[in-house]
């Protein structure tokens, strides 16, 4: 049997997929299962990360079965992950020394606080980064002060710590039998502890966090041979390809080149706007960011604007509100009103990311009146996403003016955004977008494109694909959605969400 398919394994924040793609880019088999969502306290958001684990091998299984393929088949494996959830394991056993703590955990506050001492962009010259405690710096921090001695067997090389990514590629390669400690250059610009331009790990950021070098993996391109699958249907096959969950999907866009773009809805949302070579620092509160690296070519930068909650609110009205026993009873519901009735709701249960930064901001629902109903409520709660969107979006278009001010040749403003992830099967989201944005959105034909992005890089290192030209050629576009709507009704709009946003700030002193 000839090896011209690859298998991604897609790590998320509320489930594990494997995928099987063919040399078309299409999806020939897949398999998911759901983790537990461990929320301990207010705040406070963990992962079993032995879980996530067996229900990564157990999908890999079930995509080759679903495909009719065995290993012969796969030229090469790709890993995308949830990028900042933070594991620290013993290097002996392989048993991580506490949960994963998820990117949405906020108990750092404090920690990033003091190390922040009033500034919180201390180090985003160096990093990118606003200190936050959506990044990874602080939860290891926090990991090896409440685990007893964890400290001192971390100095000693005895743990080891890594986003998901690592913590899977170690395992995957031998674990404590000669497993692969490593991560991609894009996982790791997401840590608050590395260089951008060095693209390595920083003394003075490690002292910051009071992290010694020990537990860290190398870091490597995000499409190259890491490593081979030391066991299971894959045994032998080679792990060639790592990338952040956003990175792989801006790359299974094909969005290569500067002022190319994408938005992710899932869990949370998050766009990225390629800046090519150039490391452009955000003056609107945009997240400075590695899109990709291949092999020994020069590392490409992007901005990126973060936004907590998107899919998750859907699961939060369905689990904690009730409004529906399904996701799709909920769907059903919100198509019942033609518009939110002027109910707005912004979702900020962990504080607001790009381009706001406010971690004393919380959950608000305003507009409310006798007319109003459980299905405005989730309408409203729907439409969040895009009034976020349309947030950081124009937050990018203002950094790309300023690079046209200054005769950047990136510097152009979006004409279209292209989207991907589970909630853009609702066209009526899609629409909504549209509207809001004034621009087309553009949905592909393989909409889970995370996926796909880490396909593509495994497969480049391999040579079942040539270069990115050929990766162009493989885009294909489902559907289309123009805007709809006239300026003013877009304005009155956007002034009624930004004036909730300002009611959501200023909750936690």
């Amino acid at each position: 049997m000839t090896a011209d398919h690859v298998l991604a394994i897609d790590q998320g924040t509320t489930s594990s997929r494997a995928i099987v793609f063919d040399r078309a880019g299409r999806p020939v088999g897949s398999h998911q299962l759901e983790h537990a969502q461990i929320t301990p306290a207010p705040g406070r958001v963990e992962h079993d990360a032995m879980e996530i684990l067996g229900n990564v091998r157990a999908c890999v299984a079930g995509a080759l079965e679903a495909a009719g393929v065995d290993r012969a088949a796969i030229a090469a494996v790709g890993i995308t992950n949830q990028r900042e959830t933070t594991v620290v394991w013993d290097r002996a056993t392989g048993e991580p020394i506490g949960n994963a703590l998820v990117w949405q955990d906020t108990r750092t506050q404090d920690r990033v606080d003091a190390v922040a001492a009033g500034d919180t962009d201390r180090f985003k010259a160096r990093t990118g980064l606003p200190l936050a405690t959506y990044f990874a710096a602080s939860k290891v921090a926090w990991l090896l002060d409440s685990v007893p001695g964890a400290r001192d067997r971390a100095a000693a090389g005895e743990l080891a710590f890594g986003t998901i990514d690592s913590w899977l590629l170690w395992h995957l390669t031998g674990g404590p039998d000669g497993g692969v400690h490593a991560t991609d250059v894009t996982n790791a610009s997401r840590t608050l502890l590395m260089d951008l331009e060095t693209l390595d790990w920083a003394d003075e950021l490690l002292a910051a966090w009071d992290l010694p070098r020990a537990i860290l993996p190398v870091i490597r391109a995000s499409s190259g041979t890491f490593g081979e699958v030391a066991d299971g249907p894959l045994r032998g096959v080679p792990i060639a390809g790592i990338l952040g969950d956003q990175q792989a999907a801006t790359f299974g866009q094909t969005a290569f080149e500067p002022g190319e773009s994408k938005n992710t809805y899932g869990t949370g949302c998050f766009l990225i706007v390629g800046t090519g070579t150039e490391l452009v620092r955000s003056e609107a509160g945009l997240i400075t960011t590695v899109a990709y690296r291949l092999g020994d070519e020069p590392v490409r930068y992007a901005l990126e604007g973060s936004i907590a909650v998107a899919g998750a609110l859907v699961q939060w009205l369905r689990d904690n509100l009730g409004l529906g026993s399904t996701t799709q009873e909920l769907v059903d519901l919100v198509e019942t009103v033609e518009d939110s009735g002027d109910v707005y709701f912004v979702p900020a249960f962990s504080g607001l990311f790009a381009p706001y930064w406010r971690a004393d901001a919380r959950g608000t629902i305003v507009g409310l009146t006798r007319f109003t109903t459980r299905a405005h409520i989730a309408r409203a709660a729907i439409e969040s996403t895009a009034f976020q969107s349309f947030d950081v979006i124009e937050a990018a278009n203002r950094d790309l003016r300023s690079l046209r001010e200054h005769g950047e040749t990136n510097g152009a403003a979006l004409a279209e955004l292209r989207v991907d992830g589970g909630m853009t099967v609702n066209d009526r989201l899609m629409q909504f977008q549209a509207d809001i944005l004034g621009i087309p959105v553009v949905r592909p034909a393989v909409v889970e494109t995370t996926a796909l992005g880490a396909a593509f890089a495994a497969g480049l290192a391999v040579g079942l694909w040539r270069d990115l030209d050929e990766l162009r050629g493989l885009w294909r576009e489902e559907a289309r959605f123009a805007p709809s709507i006239g300026a003013d009704e877009r304005a009155r709009r956007l002034d009624r969400w930004h004036r909730a946003v300002e009611r959501s700030l200023g909750w936690i002193d």
